[in-house]
């Protein structure tokens, strides 16, 4: 055998993208969580790293970053084992991207020329950007659409881990929905993020298969207190009385799940869920700047409550005007979602606007992909949504057309742990 054919085999064997390289991979993933366990769990800066280890994962109550790049997978692997190994290789790489490196050991271009890198290369040179990337297991993966249990996993999944029922006036397109696990990588910068996605579905060929996936930019809610509320596409501030990062006693209560919620593998995580909401941008923009506000509840140029000056005002939902109607109306977006309407529910939203170009009418494909965590969703997002769906004036200007719901396990706490160590640990 030629010397040339030697250094091919060899740079393969080191370079290979598939499942086979896992425990070399999570051997590097190893000393990447060693070298980021110094990194604050805020980006220090729009292009710090964000910290991958700690109790809950990065990319929830993480300060919201500017751009997402959102994907689904379908597993196509009948291999239990296989999976669980992609687990273990995924996180050894995105350990190694949140802190700025390349997604493999070798790297974009340090490798052998005759072998494919293990990295694509479109982030050599930029900074971390506030990645953060968090993982998330469907429903269908504990069992697919036929019933099976496809990876000996049924009885560990969590009674919150239900499908999302069908909602009033839901149009939902079914290749736009659902998913056996999801990626949500947000970044300050639209490439990092992008990279980072096509990396773990390049490194995941022959196991997963991407299902759907979803670009956002300029992100609709605010998750600390530090940082101003943001505007979604009607032109009004989203996510006032979002949960904040610093509200530690109504996490507890309303976005981590506590031990005795379920299976000991979800204690510290949270639920996600996704809906992609299409926004009829130009029927909007022909109505009144009053049925606007009316319709929202909040004075579109200070973000305040109608029954209010500034924008953390309270809301007084009691207030009612001189002709005897309620101030904030009974169907106005605001009344229907506040916590006093639906027994105290409350959710963590960190959505990002999106426009998908246009529709053959000329229309613009735009709108909200709305992101929400909770302690579980039959008494966070549902009930919620079941107030908005029924009632909520704003119906008449928005259509959701895709649903999913995730369990995102707790964060990978250091050396020999990774995504899924607790779902497919003994």
């Amino acid at each position: 055998m030629s010397e040339n054919s030697l250094s091919r085999r060899r740079a393969i064997a080191l370079a290979g993208a598939g499942v086979a390289g896992v425990a070399g991979a999570a051997a590097v993933g190893s000393a990447v969580v060693r070298e980021a366990a110094g990194h604050d769990r805020s980006p220090s800066a729009s292009s710090g790293a964000v910290e991958f280890t700690g109790a809950h994962q990065a990319g929830i109550v993480t300060p919201a970053q500017d751009r997402l790049h959102f994907v689904a997978f379908d597993v196509i692997t009948k291999d239990r084992d296989q999976l669980a190994g992609l687990l273990e290789e995924w996180t050894a790489a995105a350990a190694r991207m949140t802190a700025g490196h390349d997604a493999g050991a070798i790297g974009a271009v340090a490798g052998v020329p005759e072998a494919p890198p293990d990295d694509t290369g479109e982030a050599i040179g930029l900074p971390p950007s506030g990645l953060t990337l968090t993982i998330g297991f469907g429903p269908s993966l504990f069992r697919d659409a036929t019933g099976k249990d496809r990876f000996g996993l049924a009885a560990r999944r969590p009674a919150a881990l239900a499908p999302l029922p069908l909602f009033t006036g839901d149009a939902l397109e079914s290749s736009l929905s659902d998913g056996d696990i999801c990626i949500q990588a947000c970044a300050n910068d639209p490439q990092v993020a992008v990279h980072a996605i096509r990396n773990l579905a390049r490194i995941g060929m022959g196991v997963v298969s991407v299902r759907w996936s979803q670009l956002g930019f300029g992100r609709t809610s605010s998750t600390t207190e530090g940082q101003a509320t943001p505007r979604n596409l009607f032109g009004f501030k989203d996510g006032t009385a979002n949960l904040k990062a610093e509200e530690t006693a109504l996490l507890r209560d309303h976005l981590w799940v506590q031990p005795g919620d379920g299976p000991d593998w979800m204690t510290g995580g949270s639920y996600m869920v996704t809906r992609k909401i299409r926004m009829s941008i130009e029927t909007w923009d022909r109505s009144s700047l009053a049925e606007q506000e009316q319709i929202i509840g909040r004075r579109k140029g200070t973000g305040a409550p109608l029954t209010g000056q500034k924008e953390f005002d309270e809301i007084d939902l009691t207030a009612v005007g001189p002709d005897g109607e309620q101030v904030i109306p009974s169907t106005s977006h605001v009344r229907l979602a506040h916590p006093d309407t639906n027994a105290g529910a409350r959710i963590l939203r960190r959505g990002y606007n999106f426009v998908d170009g246009s529709d053959g009418l000329g229309r613009l494909n735009a709108g909200l992909f709305f992101i929400a965590y909770q302690r579980d969703p039959r008494t966070g997002f549902i009930p919620v949504q079941r107030s908005l769906s029924q009632r909520d004036d704003m119906n008449e200007y928005v259509r959701h057309v895709s649903s999913a719901l995730f369990a995102c396990p707790p964060g990978v706490r250091g050396n020999g742990d990774h995504w899924g160590t607790g779902l497919f640990g003994a």
